[in-house]
């Protein structure tokens, strides 16, 4: 399918879900990088991990709109208050929406589902609707390599079936695609999903494994490697994932009709990932190099009497593995940024925070 160019500059941008990790780190560049025009964020700030972080990249967005050309607001609430979201589409009728706004987590899923529902079935249906009724140059959503369930067939492709979730979040990912599908074919809505693989990076979020490890290293805890060391996971450094967020908002599928005369959806998902997959065990051991490096643990700290080796948890699966080569052939996307530089730039960073 083809591509349609989809100007930022003067445009108003919604990104939901900011100050989110990845909505944070996206409205930053946009207020470098775009030229005028108006970056809304949007996000409940609920406490599934600590409010404190959120507010911290509040106010570095804050800081960065006070030196920016474009204007930023923030808007505190849920998508799924269906007033709310009509009322900021209504005032600030943006012409992209980037839904990055979602309960997230697998194993949190078991014991809160209605989080779920609430957030990524009703919260993503108004966002759609609100799409349909004001207007919609393109509508980018988070999907998730979740929903590749327990797909053994690696690396993982947008060709291959994804019917077989095997937690209520990967469930509700899969649901928003079709959802996201149906609106751009009834209503020839523009809209992309992404796939998103293992995202780390700085003042991130506390509850993924490489911020949680080192948040009980430092307070001398013993961590837990789940499938005893057996995963392999496909991390992302956040900013690679801004990039190829930033290069698919600016370029829509295009609206085109069938032989029946009838709109074809313009529709397109892809996968996000680092295109390499990590062994887990050597992901820690790079971890654990960065953090002595940076300051947040001794030379000497002992990490065999830190670390133990469990079986794995419901929901999770132990291999995580990208196809991006449709980002790739599409938009030109390759992610740059290997583990022992993202690492290390979250070590320096958490040894800043943490002060």
């Amino acid at each position: 399918m083809g591509k349609s160019k989809v100007e930022l500059k003067g445009k108003t941008v919604l990104v939901t879900g900011s100050p989110g990790f990845i909505g944070a780190n996206l409205v930053l560049r946009l207020l470098r990088e775009m030229e005028g025009g108006t970056v809304v964020s949007l996000d409940s700030m609920n406490d599934y991990y600590d409010p404190a972080l959120k507010e911290y990249r509040l106010g570095l967005i804050e800081r960065a709109a006070a030196e920016s050309p474009v204007k930023h607001v923030f808007v505190r609430g849920s998508i799924a208050d269906r007033a709310l979201v009509e009322r900021v589409y209504g005032e600030y009728a943006p012409a992209v929406t980037v839904n990055l706004a979602a309960q997230a987590g697998v194993r949190y899923s078991i014991d809160h589902p209605d989080a779920y529902i609430e957030a990524n079935i009703v919260g993503f249906f108004n966002i759609l609707e609100a799409c349909r009724h004001h207007g919609a140059e393109h509508l980018v959503y988070a999907s998730s390599s979740s929903v590749y369930g327990g797909n053994k067939k690696v690396p993982f492709s947008t060709e291959d079936r994804v019917d077989s979730p095997v937690s209520l979040y990967a469930a509700t990912k899969k649901a928003d695609e079709l959802l996201a599908h149906s609106y751009a074919k009834l209503y020839d809505i523009p809209v992309t999903g992404l796939r998103f693989f293992t995202v780390y990076g700085p003042a991130g979020r506390p509850d993924m494994f490489y911020y949680s490890a080192t948040e009980k290293l430092a307070a001398g805890k013993t961590i837990q490697i789940f499938n005893y060391g057996n995963c392999m996971r496909d991390f992302t450094y956040v900013d690679d994932i801004v990039e190829g967020v930033l290069r698919v908002m600016k370029g829509a599928p295009e609206r085109s009709r069938g032989e029946d005369g009838l709109p074809l959806p313009p529709y397109a998902v892809y996968n996000i990932g680092g295109g390499a997959p990590e062994n887990l065990l050597d992901f820690v051991a790079v971890l654990q190099e960065e953090l002595v490096r940076a300051g947040v643990l001794p030379a000497d700290y002992d990490f065999e009497g830190h670390r133990e080796l469990v079986g794995m948890q419901p929901g999770d699966v132990p291999v995580t593995y990208a196809d991006s080569s449709g980002l790739e052939r599409d938009y030109g996307f390759r992610p740059s940024v290997g583990i022992r530089e993202g690492l290390r730039r979250f070590a320096e960073w958490y040894r800043e925070y943490r002060g």
